[in-house]
Formats: structure tokens, sequence, C-alpha cells
């Protein structure tokens, strides 16, 4: 049997002797690997990186690092022994060093090791060449935040914790810093969790997603599946990329709800005839067609770049989300009527 990388191995995260997140079993199996703990502000994420980094300790389960026990109810190796990075979401750097001397601190800790981390790479990558002369104070808080990154790359750590790492960089760069960052961390095989409350940042960035919600990991996969399959409401609700109708099963791939009629697909869970579900519908699910003899009302429409997200009224006044190419030759606008192509089939469906 092939060992895991890092695990955790049902832990119960806590801190203030308050528990945050409980029973988890998450995994990386190969030095490298990208995982996303994803979730909303003040579920736990942040224990969960602060414990691993050893600043916690934990009563129950275990934590291994390369299969070294890192933590468990008898055995807890300090935060300096662990060669584990943390990089917080808020400005860690000393306020009395330059930028240039805070960031270099990392490559004097860890001066013999077996990668090859170029560290000028590294600063121009994330765009902080400019700064490095200058004192904390001098600079903005996304700076600060890509220097202290920067800071715990070139430490050259076993596994790297970021904790949102970039929620102080503007929109309008942060998708550039998202592909930098998965490149340097890919290029050096660096193995990071990242911690972040943004699906997208977590669905790049990752090859495997955690979800936490309700003091729990409630799925831990690829984010593909995450997406596409999620394994509970609650995984739905947060994620907030589709809505649940009202749905009977009338066969074993098909189903009818009262305002779309018959809607067939692959069955992710089998149910019997004559089940009542509820069906996941997802924006891109249904495809536009001003021909058919389904029309909807368009009550809102949302310009997202390549995509424009109807939301389309129905005769029981239900909101039903719908994706559009930008590129496609008529807009339809508020109140007009919106044609839904039949018959309706779907990749696969997901109920609950």
């Amino acid at each position: 049997m092939n060992k895991n990388f890092f695990e955790i191995k049902d832990v119960t995260f806590s801190i203030g002797g308050m528990n945050k997140v409980n029973d988890v079993n998450i995994s990386i199996k190969n030095e490298g690997d990208i995982i996303c703990i994803l979730g909303p502000s003040g579920i736990g994420k942040t224990t969960m990186l602060r414990t691993i980094a050893g600043l916690e300790k934990i009563n129950k389960g275990e934590i291994t690092l390369k299969d070294k026990v890192m933590s468990s109810k008898k055995i807890h190796v300090e935060p300096e022994k662990r060669n584990i990075a943390l990089s917080f979401q808020e400005n860690s750097l000393f306020p009395h060093y330059t930028i240039s001397k805070n960031i270099y601190l990392g490559l004097k800790k860890n001066s013999i090791n077996n990668k090859n981390i170029n560290a000028n790479e590294i600063i121009k990558i994330l765009d902080i060449s400019e700064i490095l002369d200058k004192y904390p104070h001098q600079i903005s808080a996304g700076e600060a935040q890509r220097a202290s990154l920067a800071r715990s790359i070139i430490s050259q750590p076993d596994l790297l914790l970021l904790d949102e790492p970039l929620s102080n960089v503007d929109q309008s760069f942060k998708e550039e810093i998202q592909v930098n960052l998965k490149k340097i961390l890919n290029d050096n095989r660096v193995t990071t969790i990242v911690v972040t409350h943004d699906s997208y940042e977590a669905f790049y960035l990752g090859s495997k997603c955690a979800l936490i919600l309700n003091n729990e990991v409630k799925q831990f996969d690829d984010p593909y599946n995450v997406y596409h399959f999620p394994n509970s409401v609650e995984v739905v609700n947060f994620l907030n990329r589709g809505i649940l109708l009202p749905a009977k099963v009338t066969g074993g791939n098909s189903l009818e709800n009262d305002d779309l009629g018959i809607i067939k697909g692959k069955f992710i869970k089998h149910y019997p005839t004559g089940s009542k579900v509820q069906l996941l519908l997802q924006p891109e699910d249904l495809e536009h067609d001003d021909n058919s003899n389904l029309k909807l009302e368009v009550v809102d429409r949302k310009f997202r770049g390549t995509n424009f997200i109807y939301t389309l009224k129905t005769a029981s006044n239900r909101l039903i989300p719908v994706a559009v190419h930008t590129h496609h030759w008529e807009q339809h606008e508020i109140n007009e009527k919106f044609g839904i192509k039949r018959p309706i089939e779907l990749e696969h469906v997901v109920c609950f």
C-alpha cells in the first residue's frame, strides 16, 4: 500500500477549547501536489493551518508528513522542527527589515536543501522586484502579501500553507498572480495547502478541494466532481452555481418538472420510478433556442465576460439561471421571452 506524502487522520481541530472542524480525513498523495481547503469565513480553515504548522495541539487523530507523525494525542513536534511554512493572510513581514531582507531570511533558514529554487525568478514572477529596497510600511497590502509568499516559497518547506494568499491582491491582477503562483509551485514541486473562501480560486489552484461546512468536511474531491457532482444540498448552496427544482422520477433515465417538462440524462444515483426529488440544475445545463415552444420570461441578465447569465422565471415563479455565450447573435432584454431547447437532455442528473 502506497503511503501518502501528507495525511490528516480523524483529527478534530479546535482552538481555545472550542471544536472548529470535526473528524477530518484529508490527504496529499504525492510531493508537489496542491490541495485547497474551501469554505466560508470563520469556519475553522485558519485553525486547521495553524494546527498543521504546529501552533495548536490536537487531542484526537494524527497528522503525518513524509511518514513522520507531526501531531497526535501523545506527539507534538514543535513548529520550528516541522519544515512547514505558513504564510498568513495578514502582513507578517518584519517592519524594521527591507522587503529584500525579509524575503531572503527564508533562504538562510534552509541554505542546504535538495530543491533548487531560484529566488530571483520567484521575485520576478510575483512582480515584487521594484519594492525590494522598501520597508513594509512603504508598500501596499497586496505587495506585502506577495513578499510574504515569496519568503515562504524560498524557505523550501516540505509543506507550504497559504492562508487566503491573494485576498489583498487587486481583482484585475489576481488572475495573473494565480497563474504565476501555480507555475512556481508546480515547477518547484512545492507541496501546498491553500485556504480560500473563493471557489474559483480553489478550483484553479487545487488538484483536490476539501469543502468545510457546518464543522465538518462535506466533500473532498477533485474540483470537477465538487462542482458537477456535489454530494449534499449544503455543498450546492455554498457553491451557488445552480438551483434545486422539484421533480418526479418517471423512469431509469428521465424525470419530469411541472415547468420544464420531461428531462432526460444519466442518473448519478438510482431513484425508483415515482420518487419525488430535488433536481440540481446549473447555468450550463439548459440551451437557448428561440424556436422552442418552451419560453420563459427574462427577469435578470448578468455579464460574465465570456457568458451572459440569464435569470428566467417559470410559470410557477421559480428562477432558473441559464448561461449563454457572449457572442451569441441575439441578446434578450428584461421582460422578453427566452426559449429553452427541447428535448432537455443533461450530461448527468444529480438529485437529492
